[in-house]
């Protein structure tokens, strides 16, 4: 249980970050609801009496002085675009990376000290296995999730004697409305028809023929938080069907 640890959730409003803030806070935490999307934040958080901090984590410079105090931060926001890296907006791969590694860098940063004081603290990275293996179309994306694979280990080394533990949560296709609004674009990067992204892009690495659930990835997230998890610290938990294995 997590009776009395207060937990921060980026991009919970929704997908992998709502079902997540619902399952910590059913094991007992205290639970904030960040999003860009103050509406969305503001229906989740009514679900369990969470607090909401409407944000937008593109904006680093009201980042980077911030002080929390967390027992708990999993960084999951992100955004996807796909496109060939030729006609990749560099905008957009500024955009993501700020996002995707900059922010959670920024958030991490801001917590470590009170996680410190306390001697307890537990950051968790929604990557991806995308942070683990490549896949065309997807520059910004695969190269923020590698980036904060590296960063989670990073953090695992300098927390671990502090009682500070970082892990990553690197699932594959996840159903949401992230990857929802990836099918028209997977379709007209692969030559497909709508219909076969599922099976030829979604899936195609997958032993496991079937999309994650929200709810699947969000409850390896409160192991990783609790008690027992003391030792999992700077590994990556997949979640992929079989896909990192090849």
């Amino acid at each position: 249980m997590l009776t009395d640890r207060r937990a921060l959730v980026t991009g919970a409003g929704s997908g992998i970050g709502a079902a997540t803030a619902r399952a910590l806070a059913a094991a007992g935490a205290e639970v904030t609801i960040a999003d860009v999307n103050g509406a969305a934040a503001r229906q989740v958080a009514a679900e369990f009496g969470g607090e909401v901090w409407q944000v937008d984590l593109t904006d680093t410079d009201q980042l980077a002085n911030a002080e929390l105090r967390y027992d708990i931060l999993v960084n999951n926001a992100g955004i996807q675009h796909v496109a060939p890296i030729e006609e990749f907006p560099p905008e957009k791969f500024r955009l993501i990376l700020t996002l995707m590694l900059e922010a959670p860098f920024l958030l991490t940063r801001a917590v470590l000290p009170g996680m410190y004081e306390a001697g307890f603290g537990r950051i968790v990275n929604i990557s991806s296995v995308h942070g683990l293996r490549a896949s065309p179309f997807k520059a910004a994306y695969v190269a923020a999730k590698h980036g904060l694979e590296g960063l989670s280990k990073v953090i695992a080394l300098e927390g671990g004697g502090r009682g500070v533990t970082s892990t990553c949560v690197s699932p594959g296709y996840v159903r949401t409305p992230l990857v929802d609004k990836q099918i028209a674009d997977q379709a007209r990067a692969h030559g497909i028809s709508e219909d076969q992204v599922l099976e030829r892009v979604f899936l195609a690495e997958s032993a496991v023929k079937r999309m994650a659930e929200p709810d699947e990835v969000a409850s390896l997230v409160v192991w990783l938080c609790g008690e027992h998890a003391g030792l999992a610290n700077g590994s990556s938990f997949t979640l992929d069907g079989g896909w990192s294995a090849r």
